[in-house]
Protein backbone atom coordinates (compact mmCIF):
# COMPACT_ATOMS: atom_id res chain seq x y z
CA UNK A 1 0.00 0.00 0.00
CA UNK A 2 1.30 3.45 -0.83
CA UNK A 3 0.92 6.31 1.61
CA UNK A 4 1.87 9.44 -0.24
CA UNK A 5 0.91 12.92 0.76
CA UNK A 6 -1.12 14.37 -2.06
CA UNK A 7 -2.23 17.58 -0.42
CA UNK A 8 0.10 20.55 -0.69
CA UNK A 9 -0.10 22.62 2.45
CA UNK A 10 1.43 26.03 2.03
CA UNK A 11 2.50 28.82 4.31
CA UNK A 12 2.57 30.87 1.15
CA UNK A 13 4.42 30.46 -2.10
CA UNK A 14 4.60 33.09 -4.79
CA UNK A 15 5.66 32.78 -8.37
CA UNK A 16 3.79 35.69 -9.99
CA UNK A 17 2.27 38.13 -7.47
CA UNK A 18 -0.50 40.43 -8.65
CA UNK A 19 -1.85 43.79 -7.57
CA UNK A 20 -5.34 44.09 -6.14
CA UNK A 21 -5.50 47.88 -5.96
CA UNK A 22 -4.75 48.19 -2.24
CA UNK A 23 -0.97 48.55 -2.36
CA UNK A 24 -0.10 45.61 -0.13
CA UNK A 25 3.61 44.83 -0.04
CA UNK A 26 4.69 41.51 -1.51
CA UNK A 27 6.09 40.13 1.73
CA UNK A 28 9.28 38.21 2.34
CA UNK A 29 10.29 35.59 -0.20
CA UNK A 30 12.88 32.85 0.24
CA UNK A 31 14.26 30.13 -2.00
CA UNK A 32 11.72 27.59 -0.82
CA UNK A 33 8.78 29.75 -1.90
CA UNK A 34 7.58 30.69 1.58
CA UNK A 35 6.19 34.20 1.69
CA UNK A 36 4.82 36.30 4.51
CA UNK A 37 5.72 39.18 6.75
CA UNK A 38 3.55 38.30 9.74
CA UNK A 39 5.66 38.06 12.87
CA UNK A 40 4.85 34.37 13.32
CA UNK A 41 6.04 33.57 9.80
CA UNK A 42 9.31 35.42 10.34
CA UNK A 43 9.93 33.33 13.46
CA UNK A 44 9.18 30.13 11.55
CA UNK A 45 11.65 31.07 8.81
CA UNK A 46 14.29 31.72 11.44
CA UNK A 47 13.69 28.35 13.10
CA UNK A 48 13.87 26.59 9.73
CA UNK A 49 17.24 28.25 9.08
CA UNK A 50 18.57 27.18 12.47
CA UNK A 51 17.50 23.53 12.45
CA UNK A 52 18.09 22.64 8.81
CA UNK A 53 21.84 22.20 9.13
CA UNK A 54 21.45 19.78 12.04
CA UNK A 55 20.17 16.21 12.29
CA UNK A 56 17.74 17.07 15.08
CA UNK A 57 14.27 15.56 15.02
CA UNK A 58 11.63 18.20 14.29
CA UNK A 59 7.98 18.22 15.35
CA UNK A 60 5.78 20.55 13.30
CA UNK A 61 2.42 21.37 14.86
CA UNK A 62 -0.52 23.38 13.60
CA UNK A 63 -4.07 23.13 12.37
CA UNK A 64 -4.92 21.35 9.14
CA UNK A 65 -4.01 23.42 6.11
CA UNK A 66 -1.38 25.64 7.75
CA UNK A 67 1.64 24.43 5.77
CA UNK A 68 3.27 21.62 7.71
CA UNK A 69 4.47 19.66 4.68
CA UNK A 70 5.92 22.77 3.05
CA UNK A 71 7.97 23.48 6.17
CA UNK A 72 9.17 19.88 6.27
CA UNK A 73 10.30 20.08 2.65
CA UNK A 74 12.04 23.41 3.30
CA UNK A 75 13.98 21.86 6.19
CA UNK A 76 15.02 18.92 4.03
CA UNK A 77 16.05 21.03 1.04
CA UNK A 78 18.35 23.14 3.23
CA UNK A 79 19.86 20.16 5.02
CA UNK A 80 22.97 18.12 4.25
CA UNK A 81 20.64 15.30 3.17
CA UNK A 82 19.08 17.23 0.31
CA UNK A 83 20.88 15.19 -2.35
CA UNK A 84 18.44 12.35 -1.55
CA UNK A 85 14.68 12.63 -1.97
CA UNK A 86 12.65 13.06 1.18
CA UNK A 87 10.44 10.04 1.97
CA UNK A 88 6.91 10.73 3.24
CA UNK A 89 4.21 8.75 5.02
CA UNK A 90 0.75 9.94 6.01
CA UNK A 91 0.00 7.82 9.07
CA UNK A 92 -3.66 8.83 9.15
CA UNK A 93 -4.15 7.25 5.72
CA UNK A 94 -2.83 3.84 6.77
CA UNK A 95 -4.86 1.03 8.37
CA UNK A 96 -3.50 0.47 11.87
CA UNK A 97 -2.57 -3.12 11.13
CA UNK A 98 -0.32 -2.04 8.23
CA UNK A 99 1.49 0.88 9.85
CA UNK A 100 4.40 -1.21 11.15
CA UNK A 101 4.86 -2.83 7.75
CA UNK A 102 4.81 0.52 5.95
CA UNK A 103 7.36 2.08 8.30
CA UNK A 104 9.72 -0.83 8.87
CA UNK A 105 8.98 -3.24 6.00
CA UNK A 106 8.14 -6.95 6.15
CA UNK A 107 9.44 -10.34 5.14
CA UNK A 108 7.73 -12.70 2.73
CA UNK A 109 5.03 -14.66 4.56
CA UNK A 110 4.95 -12.29 7.53
CA UNK A 111 1.17 -12.00 7.14
CA UNK A 112 -1.55 -12.81 4.65
CA UNK A 113 -0.75 -11.12 1.36
CA UNK A 114 2.96 -10.62 2.11
CA UNK A 115 4.20 -12.58 -0.89
CA UNK A 116 7.66 -10.98 -1.00
CA UNK A 117 10.02 -8.94 1.13
CA UNK A 118 9.17 -5.25 1.21
CA UNK A 119 11.40 -2.35 2.20
CA UNK A 120 9.78 0.06 4.66
CA UNK A 121 9.90 3.85 4.74
CA UNK A 122 12.72 3.96 7.29
CA UNK A 123 14.97 1.84 5.10
CA UNK A 124 14.01 3.81 2.00
CA UNK A 125 14.92 7.05 3.77
CA UNK A 126 18.47 5.97 4.65
CA UNK A 127 20.81 9.01 4.45
CA UNK A 128 17.76 11.21 3.85
CA UNK A 129 14.75 12.63 5.73
CA UNK A 130 11.54 10.84 6.65
CA UNK A 131 8.41 12.98 6.97
CA UNK A 132 5.81 11.40 9.25
CA UNK A 133 2.57 13.29 8.72
CA UNK A 134 -0.24 12.96 11.30
CA UNK A 135 2.11 11.28 13.77
CA UNK A 136 -0.55 11.70 16.45
CA UNK A 137 -2.51 8.90 14.75
CA UNK A 138 0.27 6.35 15.30
CA UNK A 139 -1.02 3.21 17.12
CA UNK A 140 0.40 2.67 20.59
CA UNK A 141 1.91 -0.65 19.59
CA UNK A 142 3.99 0.94 16.85
CA UNK A 143 5.04 3.89 18.99
CA UNK A 144 7.50 1.68 20.89
CA UNK A 145 9.17 0.57 17.65
CA UNK A 146 9.33 4.16 16.42
CA UNK A 147 10.92 5.29 19.68
CA UNK A 148 13.63 2.64 19.31
CA UNK A 149 14.24 3.61 15.68
CA UNK A 150 14.65 7.24 16.70
CA UNK A 151 16.95 6.54 19.62
CA UNK A 152 19.06 3.69 18.28
CA UNK A 153 18.59 3.94 14.52
CA UNK A 154 17.61 0.28 14.33
CA UNK A 155 14.45 -1.78 13.84
CA UNK A 156 13.19 -5.16 12.64
CA UNK A 157 11.05 -5.81 9.61
CA UNK A 158 7.71 -7.41 10.40
CA UNK A 159 8.25 -11.18 10.45
CA UNK A 160 12.01 -10.92 10.92
CA UNK A 161 14.31 -11.26 13.93
CA UNK A 162 17.23 -9.59 12.16
CA UNK A 163 18.01 -6.04 13.21
CA UNK A 164 18.25 -3.47 10.43
CA UNK A 165 19.92 -0.09 10.80
CA UNK A 166 19.25 3.16 8.95
CA UNK A 167 20.56 6.70 9.17
CA UNK A 168 17.35 8.72 9.02
CA UNK A 169 16.43 12.25 10.04
CA UNK A 170 12.76 12.30 11.12
CA UNK A 171 10.49 15.30 10.64
CA UNK A 172 7.05 14.70 12.16
CA UNK A 173 3.84 16.72 11.94
CA UNK A 174 0.48 16.66 13.65
CA UNK A 175 -2.65 18.77 14.01
CA UNK A 176 -3.42 17.21 17.39
CA UNK A 177 -2.49 18.45 20.84
CA UNK A 178 -0.14 15.63 21.75
CA UNK A 179 0.03 16.73 25.39
CA UNK A 180 -3.68 16.03 25.68
CA UNK A 181 -3.26 12.69 23.90
CA UNK A 182 -0.59 11.79 26.46
CA UNK A 183 -2.97 12.57 29.33
CA UNK A 184 -5.62 10.42 27.67
CA UNK A 185 -3.19 7.51 27.30
CA UNK A 186 -3.16 7.68 23.49
CA UNK A 187 0.41 8.80 22.99
CA UNK A 188 3.65 7.87 24.76
CA UNK A 189 5.29 10.65 26.74
CA UNK A 190 8.81 9.39 26.00
CA UNK A 191 8.09 9.34 22.26
CA UNK A 192 6.72 12.88 22.43
CA UNK A 193 9.92 14.16 24.01
CA UNK A 194 11.99 12.31 21.43
CA UNK A 195 9.99 13.82 18.56
CA UNK A 196 9.81 17.34 19.97
CA UNK A 197 13.57 17.95 20.11
CA UNK A 198 12.96 21.04 17.99
CA UNK A 199 9.27 22.01 17.76
CA UNK A 200 7.92 24.42 15.16
CA UNK A 201 4.35 25.66 15.55
CA UNK A 202 2.52 27.07 12.53
CA UNK A 203 -0.07 29.74 13.28
CA UNK A 204 -3.55 29.48 11.75
CA UNK A 205 -4.38 31.88 8.94
CA UNK A 206 -6.67 33.92 11.21
CA UNK A 207 -3.57 34.90 13.22
CA UNK A 208 -1.64 36.16 10.18
CA UNK A 209 -4.24 38.27 8.41
CA UNK A 210 -1.63 40.61 6.93
CA UNK A 211 -0.55 37.73 4.68
CA UNK A 212 -4.01 36.89 3.33
CA UNK A 213 -3.75 39.35 0.44
CA UNK A 214 -0.39 37.93 -0.67
CA UNK A 215 -1.69 34.38 -0.55
CA UNK A 216 -4.82 35.37 -2.46
CA UNK A 217 -2.64 36.92 -5.17
CA UNK A 218 -0.59 33.74 -5.41
CA UNK A 219 -3.61 31.47 -5.73
CA UNK A 220 -5.19 33.82 -8.27
CA UNK A 221 -2.03 33.54 -10.38
CA UNK A 222 -2.33 29.76 -10.24
CA UNK A 223 -6.00 29.84 -11.18
CA UNK A 224 -5.30 32.22 -14.09
CA UNK A 225 -2.96 29.67 -15.63
CA UNK A 226 -5.34 26.79 -14.98
CA UNK A 227 -8.58 28.24 -16.32
CA UNK A 228 -7.00 30.32 -19.09
CA UNK A 229 -8.39 33.67 -17.97
CA UNK A 230 -6.49 36.81 -17.01
CA UNK A 231 -7.37 38.90 -13.96
CA UNK A 232 -5.91 42.33 -13.24
CA UNK A 233 -6.31 41.82 -9.51
CA UNK A 234 -8.79 41.28 -6.70
CA UNK A 235 -11.68 43.61 -5.95
CA UNK A 236 -10.91 45.78 -2.85
CA UNK A 237 -14.20 44.83 -1.18
CA UNK A 238 -13.32 41.19 -1.71
CA UNK A 239 -9.94 41.74 -0.05
CA UNK A 240 -11.74 43.21 2.95
CA UNK A 241 -14.05 40.21 3.00
CA UNK A 242 -11.17 37.75 2.81
CA UNK A 243 -9.29 39.53 5.58
CA UNK A 244 -12.31 39.52 7.90
CA UNK A 245 -13.07 35.83 7.46
CA UNK A 246 -12.03 33.38 10.18
CA UNK A 247 -10.62 30.65 7.85
CA UNK A 248 -11.31 27.47 9.81
CA UNK A 249 -9.81 25.53 6.87
CA UNK A 250 -6.79 27.84 6.78
CA UNK A 251 -4.78 28.28 3.58
CA UNK A 252 -6.31 25.29 1.84
CA UNK A 253 -9.75 26.87 2.26
CA UNK A 254 -8.45 30.19 0.92
CA UNK A 255 -7.16 28.42 -2.18
CA UNK A 256 -10.57 26.85 -2.77
CA UNK A 257 -12.38 30.16 -2.30
CA UNK A 258 -10.13 31.93 -4.80
CA UNK A 259 -10.61 29.22 -7.43
CA UNK A 260 -14.37 29.13 -6.87
CA UNK A 261 -14.54 32.93 -7.14
CA UNK A 262 -12.45 32.98 -10.31
CA UNK A 263 -14.88 30.62 -12.02
CA UNK A 264 -17.83 32.84 -11.05
CA UNK A 265 -16.22 36.22 -11.83
CA UNK A 266 -17.02 37.85 -15.17
CA UNK A 267 -14.87 41.00 -15.19
CA UNK A 268 -11.18 41.73 -14.99
CA UNK A 269 -11.21 41.93 -11.20
CA UNK A 270 -11.80 38.83 -9.13
CA UNK A 271 -15.00 39.14 -7.11
CA UNK A 272 -15.44 36.97 -4.01
CA UNK A 273 -19.20 36.36 -3.60
CA UNK A 274 -20.43 37.06 -0.07
CA UNK A 275 -22.16 33.66 -0.09
CA UNK A 276 -18.75 31.97 0.02
CA UNK A 277 -17.87 33.72 3.25
CA UNK A 278 -21.00 33.51 5.33
CA UNK A 279 -21.30 36.08 8.11
CA UNK A 280 -21.82 33.29 10.63
CA UNK A 281 -18.15 32.40 10.13
CA UNK A 282 -16.75 35.91 10.47
CA UNK A 283 -14.00 36.27 13.03
CA UNK A 284 -14.58 38.52 15.98
CA UNK A 285 -13.98 38.85 19.69
CA UNK A 286 -15.52 35.95 21.56
CA UNK A 287 -16.50 37.88 24.66
CA UNK A 288 -19.64 37.88 26.75
CA UNK A 289 -20.45 41.39 25.54
CA UNK A 290 -20.16 40.25 21.93
CA UNK A 291 -22.52 37.38 22.58
CA UNK A 292 -24.92 39.63 24.46
CA UNK A 293 -24.94 42.03 21.52
CA UNK A 294 -25.60 39.11 19.19
CA UNK A 295 -28.65 38.14 21.21
CA UNK A 296 -30.05 41.66 21.15
CA UNK A 297 -29.28 42.15 17.47
CA UNK A 298 -31.08 39.00 16.47
CA UNK A 299 -34.02 39.19 18.81
CA UNK A 300 -36.40 39.66 15.92
CA UNK A 301 -35.28 36.75 13.80
CA UNK A 302 -33.06 33.95 15.08
CA UNK A 303 -32.26 32.97 11.50
CA UNK A 304 -30.29 36.24 11.19
CA UNK A 305 -28.20 35.57 14.27
CA UNK A 306 -24.45 35.83 13.81
CA UNK A 307 -22.30 32.97 15.01
CA UNK A 308 -18.92 33.04 16.70
CA UNK A 309 -16.06 30.69 15.85
CA UNK A 310 -14.39 29.10 18.84
CA UNK A 311 -11.58 26.59 18.81
CA UNK A 312 -12.07 23.46 20.84
CA UNK A 313 -9.59 24.74 23.41
CA UNK A 314 -11.63 27.93 23.80
CA UNK A 315 -14.80 25.84 24.15
CA UNK A 316 -13.24 23.89 27.00
CA UNK A 317 -11.96 27.01 28.72
CA UNK A 318 -15.36 28.69 28.56
CA UNK A 319 -17.15 25.63 29.85
CA UNK A 320 -14.74 25.31 32.78
CA UNK A 321 -15.05 29.01 33.56
CA UNK A 322 -18.81 28.61 33.55
CA UNK A 323 -18.59 25.78 36.06
CA UNK A 324 -15.96 27.39 38.28
CA UNK A 325 -17.08 31.00 38.37
CA UNK A 326 -20.84 30.66 38.59
CA UNK A 327 -23.53 31.74 36.14
CA UNK A 328 -22.47 34.69 33.94
CA UNK A 329 -24.90 37.06 32.31
CA UNK A 330 -25.42 34.62 29.48
CA UNK A 331 -24.68 30.98 30.12
CA UNK A 332 -22.97 28.78 27.55
CA UNK A 333 -25.97 26.50 27.43
CA UNK A 334 -28.77 25.71 25.07
CA UNK A 335 -28.67 29.46 24.49
CA UNK A 336 -25.46 28.59 22.62
CA UNK A 337 -25.93 25.43 20.60
CA UNK A 338 -22.61 23.75 20.31
CA UNK A 339 -21.89 22.26 16.94
CA UNK A 340 -18.63 20.69 15.84
CA UNK A 341 -17.78 19.59 12.30
CA UNK A 342 -16.21 16.47 13.76
CA UNK A 343 -15.83 15.15 17.30
CA UNK A 344 -14.07 18.07 18.96
CA UNK A 345 -11.97 16.01 21.33
CA UNK A 346 -10.64 13.75 18.55
CA UNK A 347 -9.96 16.71 16.24
CA UNK A 348 -8.69 19.43 18.61
CA UNK A 349 -8.13 22.04 15.92
CA UNK A 350 -11.56 21.87 14.35
CA UNK A 351 -13.67 24.98 14.92
CA UNK A 352 -16.50 24.69 17.39
CA UNK A 353 -19.33 27.05 16.55
CA UNK A 354 -21.59 28.60 19.17
CA UNK A 355 -24.84 29.91 17.74
CA UNK A 356 -26.99 32.43 19.57
CA UNK A 357 -30.67 31.48 19.94
CA UNK A 358 -32.50 34.15 21.95
CA UNK A 359 -35.65 32.12 22.16
CA UNK A 360 -33.78 29.51 24.22
CA UNK A 361 -32.33 31.96 26.73
CA UNK A 362 -33.01 31.67 30.44
CA UNK A 363 -30.88 33.28 33.15
CA UNK A 364 -30.21 29.96 34.86
CA UNK A 365 -30.18 27.65 31.87
CA UNK A 366 -28.13 24.53 32.57
CA UNK A 367 -25.16 23.61 30.45
CA UNK A 368 -25.96 21.23 27.65
CA UNK A 369 -22.70 21.60 25.70
CA UNK A 370 -21.11 18.27 24.78
CA UNK A 371 -19.12 16.99 27.70
CA UNK A 372 -15.51 17.45 26.75
CA UNK A 373 -12.64 15.49 28.31
CA UNK A 374 -11.02 17.29 31.25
Amino acid sequence: MQATIDNRDVLGATTRPMSHMRGFSRGRQVADGIVGHARGVEEILDRIDRVSATNATVLITGETGTGKELVARAIHRRSRRSSHAMVSANLAALPHELVASELFGHEAGAFTGAVRRRIGRFEAAHASSLFLDEVGELPLGVQVALLRALQEGEFERVGSSQTTTADVRVIAATNRHLEEAIEEGLFRRDLFYRLAVFPIHLPPLRERREDIAHLADHFLAQVTDRIGRAFSGIDPDSIDRLTAYSWPGNIRELQNVIEHSAILSDGGLLQVPPMLLSTRMMAGPTTASTLSHAIEAGAGNSADMPEVILTDRECRARERANLNEGAPAYRWSHLWRWRCRRAAWSQPDDPCVASARPEDHTAEASLIAPRLPP
